[in-house]
């Protein structure tokens, strides 16, 4: 692994999303913004009867998932990954997600097409990052990976909107599979293979319009 230092970390970039006429469009995690979250309330109000800053962890945690993610990325690209802004902490700990994926990846064949892919859909006005686009095991296959403590329901409308990307810059895309990557032994892997998101996207349809509508409204 790349060397460490424990430097303030830079502000993770906001991405746009642009049409090809240059009209901006939101993101699909800006889109599900939305939606009410009631395991996270749940889960603030836990920590603060802890006295901890749910803010500033789910800050630290996102961080977490973001180096847990460029560094299985950089596996695929067989890159070195730049470590330098985080902690030593915040490395470990990303370091049990990717141990984690190579112990599943060991079991499967993976091609990739596409990785960490920004894509727009001129069809629906919106915008999202595809984490990996595969051959599994010679299936055109959507991964999805998550690192946490467990799969929410907004996740496979995520999934949902990002295969329809996919499916209108490609056209085939046989699987779509959540992997939620633990951080540590206590929260584990789980794999979730998704054969039907055609529900799960109408709800993202829904979201789209009540995301625009209000920013019409405003």
């Amino acid at each position: 692994m790349a060397k460490t230092t424990d430097a303030p970390k830079k502000s993770r970039a906001h991405i746009i999303y642009k049409l090809g006429d240059g009209v901006r469009v939101p993101g699909v995690t800006t889109v599900l913004s939305i939606l009410n979250k009631p395991a996270l309330v749940k889960w603030a109000n836990n920590l603060g009867l802890q006295g901890i800053d749910s803010s500033k962890y789910r800050d630290e945690m996102a961080d977490i998932g973001t180096l847990a993610h460029k560094m299985i990325l950089d596996y695929f690209n067989n890159a070195e990954t730049d470590t330098a802004d985080y902690s030593e902490s915040q490395i470990d700990l990303s370091e049990n997600c990717l141990l984690s994926f190579w112990e599943w990846a060991k079991g499967h064949k993976i091609e990739v097409i596409m990785a960490e892919a920004q894509l727009v859909s001129s069809g629906y006005g919106y915008g999202g990052t595809i984490d990996c686009f595969c051959k599994l095991d010679g299936v055109p296959t959507l991964l999805d990976f998550k690192t946490g403590k467990a799969i929410y329901p907004e996740m496979f409308y995520q999934l949902a909107a990002y295969k329809e990307l996919l499916v209108e810059s490609l056209d085939v895309v046989d699987s779509c599979r959540i992997l939620r990557i633990g951080r540590d032994e206590n929260e584990g892997f789980e794999e979730r293979l998704v054969t039907d998101t055609s529900k799960h996207f109408e709800i993202f349809k829904h979201c789209l319009a009540i995301y625009n509508l209000k920013k019409e409204i405003k």
